[in-house]
């Protein structure tokens, strides 16, 4: 039996979950997306082409001298929707509770990650850095705390390989997956049938958004060390260091089993173009580069060899 959703989301993993609502039965009595810029949202157009009222919001909260409090033509045009239950399908706006909690079956939030393990909005990207070697995803009821609310849907056994990034490891592997888990969990409250199991919070971390200074290479780490942030920061922000003056961002990198004779950081040659780069006992192939505000180009159209990377 269909219910009535309001789903908030954006890009091609929302898109998804609003079609297969869509064929499930349900009614999507609201869409809300971030506003567009540059180019159409996949959710966005989903939305128009099959009808659904399609609120473009950029913020749902304002600031004030005790804090944050919701903005109120924003509850009122929520409220007007009546929906039974919320989706939240990649989400980076922070709703109020005054939303989060409003509807009779509440709200589902999808998370990339095993929870409680790997709370906070860059998840994929530390579950690579930090080494983890599995991983999956949730479904969860979200509550006050970041990420801290009952599980509905988890769906583990997603290995981690030597050579994925956060965008394979997002888009390859737990993007299907999520889907999956969130129409699953949605079937779940709409038929009454939907367990909500309380996260073990001795199990529990979190980590904050990865910024330059989590990106930033340190040449004096090991080679796996420093093959994992390269691969944790793969598509952003990329993980740096620095050349001449200028920020090297370093992709498309992967150990090569090898060793190079030389300092960490140098580049010591070209293979079909990318470059060989030089870590403590290994050495790193560093497919793509991008040198300063430029845009990502070849390794040997960026870099020279002998030059060191520092």
């Amino acid at each position: 039996m269909g219910i009535r959703i309001a789903l908030f989301g954006q890009a091609a993993f929302g898109r998804d979950v609003f079609e297969r609502l869509v064929a499930g039965g349900h009614e999507l009595v609201g869409v809300y997306t971030p506003p567009e810029t540059r180019r159409p949202d996949p959710l966005a157009d989903a939305s128009r082409e099959h009808g659904a009222r399609l609120l473009q919001v950029k913020h749902f909260r304002r600031r004030t001298e005790n804090g944050f409090e919701p903005i109120a033509r924003r509850l009122e045009e929520y409220r007007a929707l009546d929906a039974e239950l919320n989706v939240l399908a990649f989400v980076t706006a922070i709703l109020p509770p005054e939303i989060v909690d409003a509807p009779p079956r509440r709200s589902l939030c999808f998370h990339p990650s095993l929870l409680p393990r790997y709370r906070g909005g860059n998840a994929l990207a530390w579950q690579i850095i930090l080494g983890e070697r599995e991983s999956g995803v949730t479904v969860f009821q979200p509550d006050a705390g970041v990420d801290t609310g009952p599980i509905v849907v988890q769906k583990p056994g997603v290995r981690i390989e030597a050579h994925d990034t956060a965008g394979s490891l997002y888009f390859e592997k737990l993007y299907p997956l999520g889907v999956d888990a969130v129409v699953e969990a949605v079937e779940a409250v709409a038929a009454g049938t939907a367990r909500f199991e309380a996260q073990a919070e001795a199990l529990a971390s979190f980590q904050g958004l990865v910024g330059d200074a989590d990106a930033r290479i340190d040449w004096s780490r090991s080679a796996p060390e420093v093959d994992r942030l390269l691969r944790g920061c793969d598509p952003q922000p990329g993980a740096w260091a620095q050349l001449g003056g200028e920020i090297v961002r370093l992709f498309d990198c992967r150990l090569t089993g090898e060793r190079a004779d030389a300092p960490p950081g140098s580049v010591v040659g070209f293979d079909d173009g990318a470059a060989r780069v030089a870590a403590a006992e290994g050495c790193l192939r560093v497919g793509r580069v991008r040198v300063g505000d430029g845009a990502k180009q070849a390794a040997r159209d960026g870099l020279v060899a002998g030059a060191r990377l520092s």
